[in-house]
């Protein structure tokens, strides 16, 4: 059991360097020269101690202080100590700046890989994970990473050259005292890698329940409006004080493990010193030592167990690092079933005919979202979607923008499969505007901007004219430069539709999604955003996926959909005309 969880902890190290591999690569140079730093340092961490040796043999030796040469001598082994203690602090300034530099720049492309990763994978992904244990991933665990690689991970590389290096001394200058130093690593190994793999599995723990802790964050902030509205704080409150006592408990279960491993290190170090200075004293009365000789031992000593400290030190860190980059592993190992098919090719000017061939669609929970769906939308032909909650309305949109794919039939663009043209060009070619329209932080402008990055200010401007932008814009302080808020929170309902109807405008796009997009505004805003929709949706093939009978009627085309299924069809006068359709009913209930 144990070396099976051994081999699954060296399984994920394995998988860990691996992945980092690539990144550490381009920061070779850096990594180089930090090396060579950190032999210098060692170096001259050697010869430190040397010039002590000489003055205290030297001092104590009979008739030394009345010997004409033996100030020179002190001054020179002063000058010696500074010039090696200056020249360490050097190569260890060097060795930590080019290590700091290349992690830095290292995570640094790791999480802006991971974001760009995460920005791909698709909706199920999203709406299966907590947003704020997903920015945890992205800030906390690299972060924590990075750290670690930075005051932790590379300099222990040193500290372990600099143990090997003055073990290969001790055991030169005296070989029972090299094997008594020697005879605590074994102890010292053992004992760290019980305790490691017990702090590892706390961290692991400690750092999902920090994942638990910033998805309640996430959500509680990202619905403040329901949550003030509904006086949900003291619920809120209390699932946070739960979530948070529990991560507590784990910190605290890891720190106390670290705590003892550090004791416990601290306790051998000491014994191993005691032993030393009980075979040296012991050495330098037989004569095999000098005193000089004896406390450069010890100095080496002192320097040999560094590294022992410095690993039982940061073993609690380096564990937490090692649990934030399982938990990187286990979302940059998630992979989309969207990515572009070998051969896909970007699509070009298209005349905007959509077809839906006898297509079922699920969102993997075994029931179907569609079945078996026949429809043709000519190019230009402006189409309703009606039906109730859950009848697939939604499904159509997420389709034709290749969100998910079908799990039967195909759907098509002038004739040819979504899944022959590449993601990107597919989704460019596509303008949608959705109930809710979500802005970002930044200017009108730039939010507009958001539908074609490469467009000019004359183009974002006739855009805004053509939504109605313009109108209200005129109004701020900085006109289309005006800021808005967090999700567009500064703005009107009705004003945010408008900079969304003015971004797909600017889109330019021969297909349109218009996703209950004037729902829920009040007579005069939805007047303006109709309006602004009837100009954006001119001459292109539109899809109207709405609850609203005035929306619907507008269109060329109805479709009614009912579970899943298309149950009716045709021009709007013809559904009203016909007798039993369920427009008609909706239709006379509306009038009632």
């Amino acid at each position: 059991m144990s070396r099976r969880r051994g081999d699954a902890e060296a399984g994920r190290g394995r998988r860990l360097v691996r992945f980092l591999r690539p990144y550490i690569r381009p920061q070779a140079g850096l990594v180089a020269g930090g090396f060579v730093a950190m032999l210098a340092e060692v170096a001259f961490r050697l010869l430190e101690p040397w010039p002590l040796k000489v003055v205290i043999d030297a001092v104590i030796a009979p008739g030394a202080a009345q010997e004409p040469g033996i100030l020179t001598l002190l001054l020179l082994c002063a000058l010696a100590v500074v010039a090696a203690a200056g020249l360490r602090a050097l190569a260890s300034y060097l060795m930590t700046v080019c290590f700091a530099l290349a992690g830095t720049r290292a995570m640094n492309a790791v999480r802006a890989d991971v974001f760009a990763h995460a920005l791909r994978l698709p909706l199920r992904f999203h709406t299966g994970t907590r947003s704020g244990d997903l920015i945890n991933r992205l800030v906390s665990d690299i972060g924590k990473l990075r750290d670690v690689a930075v005051t932790a991970a590379m300099p222990l590389v040193g500290n372990v050259v600099t143990l090997v290096a003055m073990l290969a001394v001790m055991l030169v200058l005296d070989w029972r005292l090299g094997l008594v130093v020697a005879a605590a690593l074994p102890v010292f190994l053992l004992h760290s890698r019980r305790a490691s793999r017990r702090i590892t599995d706390a961290a692991r723990v400690q750092r999902r329940r920090e994942g638990e802790i910033a998805g309640t964050a996430g959500e509680s902030f990202g619905a403040i409006k329901v949550v003030q509205a509904y006086t949900l704080e003291g619920t809120l409150e209390r699932d946070f004080a739960r979530s948070n006592e529990r991560e507590l408990s784990e910190g605290v279960r890891a720190t106390r493990l670290s705590a003892g491993l550090e004791r416990a290190t601290d306790l051998l170090v000491g014994v191993a010193t005691g032993a030393v200075l009980l075979v040296g004293g012991w050495s330098v009365l037989e004569g095999h030592l000098t005193p000089g000789e004896l406390v450069v031992f010890v100095q080496y000593l002192k320097g040999a167990f560094k590294p022992m400290r410095d690993l039982a030190k940061y073993t609690g860190r380096i564990a937490k690092a090692a649990a934030s980059g399982e938990r990187i592993l286990d979302l940059v190992g998630t992979r989309s079933d969207l990515a572009d098919l070998p051969g896909a090719h970007r699509m070009g000017s298209v005349a905007g005919a959509v077809t839906f061939h006898r297509v079922s669609a699920s969102y993997g929970d075994g029931e179907p979202a569609l079945h078996e769906v026949d429809l043709d939308i000519a190019a230009g032909e402006r189409v309703a979607i009606v039906g109730h909650s859950g009848s697939g309305k939604s499904t159509l949109a997420s389709l034709l923008l290749r969100l998910q794919d079908p799990v039967r039939g195909s759907v098509m663009i002038d004739g040819r499969d979504l899944r022959a043209y590449t993601l990107a060009s597919l989704r460019s070619g596509i303008a949608i505007v959705l109930q809710e329209s979500v802005l970002f932080t930044g200017s009108i402008r730039e939010n507009i901007r958001m539908g074609r990055p490469d467009a000019t200010d004359a183009h974002v401007e006739r855009a805004a004219r053509a939504a109605g932008v313009d109108e209200f814009a005129a109004r701020m302080p900085e006109g289309l430069d005006t800021l808005v808020g967090e999700r567009g929170d500064t703005l009107s309902g009705g004003q945010r539709q408008r900079i969304a109807i003015a971004r797909a405008v600017l889109r330019d796009a021969r297909i349109v999604i218009l996703d209950e997009a004037a729902t829920g505004l009040d007579a005069a805003s939805g007047a303006a955003v109709r309006a602004a929709l009837d100009r954006l949706s001119e001459g292109r093939t539109t899809l109207v996926i709405t609850h609203a009978l005035e929306d619907a009627l507008a269109c060329d085309r109805i479709v009614v959909l009912e579970r899943g299924r298309i149950v009716e069809q045709g021009r709007p006068d013809e559904l009203l005309a016909r007798a039993g359709s369920r427009l008609a009913i909706l239709n006379e209930a509306a009038r009632a």
